[in-house]
């Protein structure tokens, strides 16, 4: 089991815009995402799945806090309209709380996003699959993946299980469970790429058993733990996260966010040094690119609240924290 790092210097994020989107497209004539869960950039765009919504927000990146923003665009992965009111809502959710770039797979030549429920109820075991083409945007191709398989043994391992994360990383399939009050341990559950590709692309009957389970200690703060929230790559086998300090002692129930951090693992899975975030925004997405010496660390955030935009956070960080390629 990975124990905590020590909480490093804090570090103080840069917001870059809210994500505003065209409220004709929005289900309930919002101008904005809200609850944004995961976060992936291709290229010069950049992808949100919310975990209120059946729809992927597709935003221009915008790396600069001086240049206006324009809205971004919703694609929907999901049949139906969710209910309109908050706990209704909360029940009928798909739970889309991550989002996975994927390599070429059999059907996706050019690669492909996953979105992924959280599996926390039985409602939310389903993923989507959206193929890209060659300049990193959906080809029009999309297929639903039961996942109902595929966190069936992780329901024996966990008793809340909440995965909050997935990426790609050194030939393996990583999915990032998030711990609680109840149980601080999160984790991260690695597969064979190889044996998972086949299997998402339809053309096997049965998800693949996971090659290992790691918990991961992050520490607490004011005696609530600090719990994973979303992952990206980098370079040489190691991998960023970020991670919320959200009180509350199940996957279901929202809770007052007392502190965040953005933390590295190494590739041999011991969690390096962790940042926590001045303000504690409850940061639910990453994405990471190097950029000279630093890695700039893009996040989305998930205010908790309908009516309130998503937020856009940008930090940088020196890359020789990190293994190079």
């Amino acid at each position: 089991m990975a124990t905590p790092a020590t909480l490093s210097t804090l570090l103080h994020t840069t917001l870059l815009h809210t994500l505003q989107v065209d409220p004709a497209q929005h289900p309930r004539g919002l101008a904005h995402l809200s609850a944004a869960s995961g976060l992936v950039r291709v290229r010069q765009r950049l992808y949100v799945v919310a975990d209120d919504e059946l729809h992927l927000g597709q935003f221009v990146d915008c790396s600069s806090s001086t240049l206006a923003a324009a809205p971004g665009s919703l694609l929907r992965l999901l049949d139906g309209d969710l209910p309109q009111g908050k706990k209704q809502r909360k029940a009928a959710k798909p739970d889309l709380e991550s989002l996975a770039l994927l390599p070429p797979l059999p059907g996706c030549p050019a690669g492909a996003l996953l979105a992924l429920g959280s599996g926390s109820r039985p409602n939310r075991q389903t993923g989507v699959l959206v193929a890209l083409d060659v300049l990193g945007q959906p080809n029009g191709r999309m297929a639903t993946v039961d996942l109902a398989a595929l966190y069936a043994p992780l329901h024996k391992r966990f008793a809340d299980l909440n995965i909050e994360g997935a990426l790609v990383v050194s030939g393996e399939l990583l999915l990032l469970q998030r711990g609680n009050l109840a149980d601080a341990h999160s984790a991260c559950i690695r597969y064979d790429w190889n044996l998972m590709a086949p299997w998402l692309a339809g053309l096997q009957p049965q998800p693949p058993a996971a090659k290992s389970v790691q918990l991961l200690d992050l520490g607490r703060v004011d005696g609530v733990p600090l719990t994973l929230t979303d992952g990206t790559p980098l370079h040489g086998g190691a991998w960023a996260f970020t991670a919320v300090a959200e009180s509350t002692d199940n996957s279901y129930a929202d809770g007052a966010c007392v502190a965040s951090a953005v933390g590295i693992v190494m590739p041999d899975g011991q969690v390096r040094q962790m940042h926590p975030l001045h303000g504690a925004p409850k940061v639910e997405g990453l994405a990471a690119l190097p950029d000279g010496g630093d890695w700039v660390f893009t996040m989305v955030t998930d205010p908790d609240d309908p009516q309130q935009a998503a937020q856009l956070l940008q930090l940088r960080l020196p890359q020789d924290q990190n293994p190079k390629e």
